[in-house]
């Protein structure tokens, strides 16, 4: 009889980790990144749950609280620092929509991560390290006084980061089907977070980029079709050699955080930027495909700035009207 709740549990995560996980997958419309992603979050639980005979459809709170605890005493292999409460939050974000789809299927009674103690995350805070407008454009400068056969390449992936805020799981996944025109501007097509599909005018600075990359690609004999961004072998570059790409450059443009700089450096960047030059806050939200214009403002690095301050405008106005002080 001991082995029954056992023999039980671990018949609910092997169908926990089969049927129940790919069909939730399928049935989100979700990028390559972020289904990957999703799926990784919930193998770690069900191997957690594994590890302690737990059946994780008859989890309850009190299991995912303990998850939540060990989580956040976890050391990132990558960092070397314990997860940050944001990943703890966003695991359990992802374990949520799973259990919820498990609710919609009956296979569950109630959603065990809706009463459980999640970590408290600031809304109005980002721990990606950001960079000045002069870092950006060292950075590029770096990257177009490359040489060797991968250097147009590179300088046209960075345009797209730098220029356009794109995310770079969304750079690495372009196609040359994805380029076009449209009313005299040229464009990129691209599949967004959540799966939407979105489209962005180039900057001249991207075209020059990209129409430098292709003229050397193509005329060596590469292919106008399938992945815009290959390696030596004809592969899809991956989202990891541009963050090593990032890093290399940055070190190489004196930028003294270098080390600990991201692709989503330069997406931050991109937002306060912005922001500081007067666009307004719904068209940079619209810009990097944020459905809650809080995240826009998590991004704007500089929106502390006292000299941004709108009593100034509101005085200023005043003093037009010839009003009093």
């Amino acid at each position: 009889m001991a082995a029954d709740p056992v023999r039980r549990a671990q018949a609910g995560i092997a169908r926990a980790e089969g049927d129940f996980t790919d069909a939730w997958l399928s049935n989100r419309r979700l990028s390559a990144h972020t289904r990957a992603a999703y799926r990784r979050d919930v193998h770690q639980f069900l191997a957690w749950c594994g590890g302690r005979d737990v059946d994780p459809l008859r989890a309850s709170f009190l299991h995912v609280n303990a998850y939540a605890r060990d989580l956040e005493s976890t050391v990132d292999a990558r960092t070397g620092k314990v997860l940050a409460p944001a990943s703890v939050a966003r695991k359990l974000s992802a374990l949520s929509s799973w259990y919820g789809f498990l609710l919609r299927l009956q296979a569950i009674t109630a959603n065990p991560v809706g009463g459980a103690d999640r970590p408290r995350v600031d809304r109005d805070a980002s721990a990606t390290v950001g960079l000045t407008g002069g870092e950006v454009d060292a950075i590029l400068a770096a990257a177009a006084a490359q040489t060797g056969v991968n250097a147009a390449r590179d300088l046209a992936m960075l345009a797209l980061l730098a220029d356009l805020g794109l995310r770079v799981g969304e750079v690495v996944a372009l196609d040359h089907a994805d380029l076009g025109v449209e009313r005299g501007h040229r464009t990129v097509r691209f599949v967004g977070k959540g799966g939407k599909p979105r489209r962005r005018a180039l900057t001249p600075n991207v075209v020059g980029a990209l129409d430098g990359y292709l003229d050397g690609y193509l005329a060596g004999g590469g292919q106008a079709e399938g992945p815009l961004f290959t390696t030596s072998t004809g592969g899809r570059v991956d989202r990891h050699a541009v963050f090593r790409l990032v890093r290399r450059l940055a070190k190489e443009a004196g930028v003294p955080a270098w080390a600990r700089l991201s692709p989503h450096s330069l997406r931050h960047a991109f937002a306060t930027s912005a922001r500081d030059e007067g666009v307004p806050l719904e068209d940079v939200q619209d810009a990097m495909g944020h459905a809650d214009p809080r995240t826009t403002r998590r991004y704007d690095r500089d929106r502390h700035n006292l000299d941004r301050d709108p009593a100034y405008t509101i005085a200023a106005a005043r003093a037009r009207r010839g009003g009093g002080g």
